[in-house]
C-alpha cells in the first residue's frame, strides 16, 4: 500500500485525553492540583534538607536529589499537559517532541538510579554500620551522582538521536499527552528493528540494573532484621527503609510494566494513566511517604515552620 506522505512529519498532535473532551476542564484541574502539590512538596524537602544541619547526611543528600528529578521530570510534561487540555490545537514541534522525550528519559531514570543507589545507602546504614561513615563520603555520594548522570545522559541521547532518525509519514497524530518512546515507535512508518532492540536491552537493563540493586539490597537487610532478637530492635531498622520501599514500589511498578514489556497488549486509556502514575503521581506522594514516618524530617518541618512564622 502506498503511504500518504513521503515526508516525515514536522510536528505531532498529542490526543492524550481528547477522547472525552467533556471532561478536559476537570483533568485540567486534577493535573493542575497535582502538580502544584508536586511543587510545594518536593521544594519543601529540599528546602528543610538544605537549612537543617541535622539532615546533611547521605541518606538526605539522595533524598534532596530525587526531589529536584521529581520537580524535573514533572514539569517536562505538564505544563505542555495543562496548555493542551484547554486548547483546541493540542501539537508539538518535532524539535520540541525529540527534546522533551530526551529530558524526560533522562530525569525518569536518574530517578532510578538515585532510588538504587539509596538501596545501597540503606544496606551500609543497616548491615555495615561500623564502616558507614568511611564508605558513604561525601566524594563518594557525588562520585555516584556524577557517574550516574554521565550515564543516563548517554542513554538519553541514544534514544532521543533512534527516534529522531525514524520517518512519521502515515500519521503525526501521537496518542499519549508526551512524547515517550513506545507512541512514538507505533507511529513510525520506517523500520524500527534498532529502536526496539534498544528498548528491549539497553532500556531494560538500564531500568533493571538499579532495580536488582535494590532487591539485593534488601534481601540483606532482611537478613540481618530477622537476626535482631528485640521486636523493637527490629522495627526500628524496618522504619528506616520504610519510606525507600514505598516510593521504589511506585516508581518502578509502572516503569517495569511499561518498559520492559513495551509489547504487551494494553489499552490507550489505560497506558495513558499508568503514564500518569509514573510520571505525576508518583513524585506528588513521595514527600508524603518520605516525612509521615520520618521524625527528622518532622522535625526540620517544625524548626522551618517556626523559623517563617516568628519571621512574620
Amino acid at each position: 500500500m502506498e503511504r500518504r506522505n513521503q515526508s516525515s512529519a514536522t510536528e505531532f498532535i498529542l490526543l492524550g485525553f481528547q477522547s472525552r473532551p467533556d471532561q478536559q476542564v476537570l483533568y485540567f484541574f486534577i493535573f493542575l492540583t497535582m502538580y502544584t502539590i508536586t511543587l510545594l512538596g518536593n521544594l519543601t524537602i529540599v528546602t528543610i534538607i538544605r537549612m537543617d544541619s541535622r539532615l546533611h547526611t547521605p541518606m538526605y543528600f539522595f533524598l534532596s536529589i530525587l526531589a529536584c528529578l521529581d520537580i524535573c521530570l514533572t514539569s517536562m510534561t505538564v505544563p505542555k499537559l495543562l496548555v493542551d487540555l484547554l486548547s483546541v490545537k493540542k501539537t508539538i514541534s518535532f524539535s520540541a517532541c525529540i527534546t522533551q522525550l530526551h529530558f524526560f528519559l533522562s530525569f525518569g531514570n536518574m530517578g532510578s538510579f538515585v532510588l538504587g543507589i539509596m538501596g545501597f545507602d540503606r544496606y551500609m546504614a543497616i548491615c555495615r554500620p561500623l564502616h558507614y561513615a568511611q564508605v558513604m563520603t561525601k566524594r563518594l555520594c557525588v562520585s555516584l551522582m556524577s557517574c550516574s548522570w554521565v550515564f543516563i545522559s548517554v542513554h538519553a541521547s541514544l534514544h532521543s538521536v533512534l527516534a529522531s532518525k525514524l520517518l512519521y509519514c502515515d500519521s503525526n497524530e501521537i496518542h499519549h499527552y508526551f512524547c515517550d518512546i513506545p507512541p512514538l515507535l507505533k507511529l513510525s512508518c520506517s523500520d524500527t528493528t534498532i529502536n526496539e532492540l534498544a528498548l528491549s536491552t539497553e532500556t531494560t537493563a538500564v531500568v533493571l540494573a538499579p532495580f536488582l540493586c535494590i532487591v539485593i539490597s534488601y534481601g540483606l537487610i532482611t537478613v540481618v532484621i530477622i537476626k535482631i532478637k528485640t521486636s523493637q530492635g527490629r522495627r526500628k531498622a524496618f522504619s528506616t527503609c520504610f519510606s525507600h520501599l514505598t516510593s521504589s514500589a511506585l516508581f518502578y511498578g509502572p516503569i517495569l510494566f511499561t518498559y520492559v514489556r513495551p509489547s504487551s497488549v494494553i489499552s490507550l486509556d489505560k497506558g495513558i494513566w499508568i503514564s500518569v502514575m509514573y510520571n505525576m503521581g508518583t513524585s506528588m506522594l513521595n514527600p508524603f511517604v518520605y516525612s509521615i514516618r520520618n521524625k527528622d524530617v518532622k522535625e526540620a518541618f517544625k524548626k522551618l515552620r517556626g523559623t517563617l512564622t516568628s519571621s512574620q
